[in-house]
């Protein structure tokens, strides 16, 4: 293979995933588009459980495939993308976690979508949670974000300001990620049980301020595992927290008055989860209304630093 047929390069951080790991890279083996068109990075962040031992297993026996397990020490799933990223050698990075699974075409639709629009600067796609057993009562549309669901439209569409693609299905060109000095190292996604959340967001705010038009592609589709017993009351914690952690990071570093207008901005958000919790709760699904309070208590504890 030649580095001048490679197009895409896959980036997937994985920390404790080792009963999905292998779903992730069969999903990315078995793409509807020649082998020799891209290339798959997987990034060992110091999991403690057999992980390793499932990489090294899988691309022995596969020996057509363009993949590489790589570790990174440093605990922070932005330094693991930053580093897979550094390695990649083609013209579009994709990033994608190490629980999801891409359709089969996942990276057809992205040559496609650049191919129509070669001038964009960016694009993510779709990202469906797949619920072991199933979806939980008590879960809504307005708090399935804090599990992954991300669907910001039906069609192709460039996002609005401070409207961005998620870290687990977005595509940037290589040259402006290196340009740009990758993700925010401030912003280190998830450490451990620390979640301090935003990476993608600081980044593509980056990118909309420099000029650039990053869209969404409702075709490019992977899909999040989410096992349903692990949606504990800490868990939805730390995660919705830790946007807001990633958010005081972030506003913080530009000044102090955008910290402030994001406080203003989460106090009205606040109110509105309540209208919502009355709403769902006036329809007959009161077990809907009391998560979507909970949601955004979480990020405003998080934003405040707790």
């Amino acid at each position: 293979m030649t580095i001048k047929n490679l197009k895409l390069s896959v980036v997937i951080c994985s920390y404790n995933r080792a009963k999905y790991i292998a779903n992730a890279m069969e999903s990315l083996y078995n793409q509807s588009i020649d082998k020799s068109l891209y290339e798959v990075f997987v990034v060992d962040n110091n999991s403690t459980d057999n992980t390793k031992e499932i990489c090294q297993d899988y691309i022995a026996k596969n020996t057509d495939f363009n993949i590489r397990y790589i570790e990174e020490k440093r605990q922070g799933a932005t330094y693991a993308r930053n580093t897979g990223a550094a390695l990649a050698k083609g013209k579009y990075l994709v990033f994608m976690d190490d629980d999801a699974e891409a359709n089969v075409d996942f990276l057809e639709r992205i040559l496609i979508f650049f191919k129509n629009n070669p001038n964009a600067d960016g694009v993510g796609g779709r990202i469906i949670p797949l619920y072991i057993p199933e979806e939980p009562k008590w879960m809504s549309y307005y708090v399935s974000s804090l599990v992954g669901n991300f669907d910001y439209s039906n069609t192709v569409k460039e996002f609005a300001p401070e409207k961005f693609p998620l870290e687990s299905n977005m595509v940037t060109p290589k040259q402006l990620f290196d340009e740009v000095g990758g993700f925010d190292e401030n912003l280190l996604g998830v450490v451990g049980t620390l979640r301090i959340g935003g990476e993608s967001k600081g980044y593509h705010i980056k990118l909309q301020k420099m000029g650039k038009r990053i869209y969404y592609d409702p075709t490019i589709i992977v899909r999040h595992v989410i096992e349903t017993e692990k949606l504990t009351r800490a868990y939805m914690y730390r995660v919705a927290s830790g946007i807001g952690r990633g958010e005081r990071a972030r506003t913080l570093a530009i000044s102090y008055w955008s910290f402030i207008k994001k406080n203003i901005e989460y106090f009205i958000k606040w109110g509105a989860s309540i209208i919502l919790a009355v709403k769902y709760t006036l329809k007959g699904n009161p077990s809907q209304a009391l998560p979507i309070i909970q949601f955004r208590n979480d990020a405003f504890l998080g934003l405040w630093g707790k």
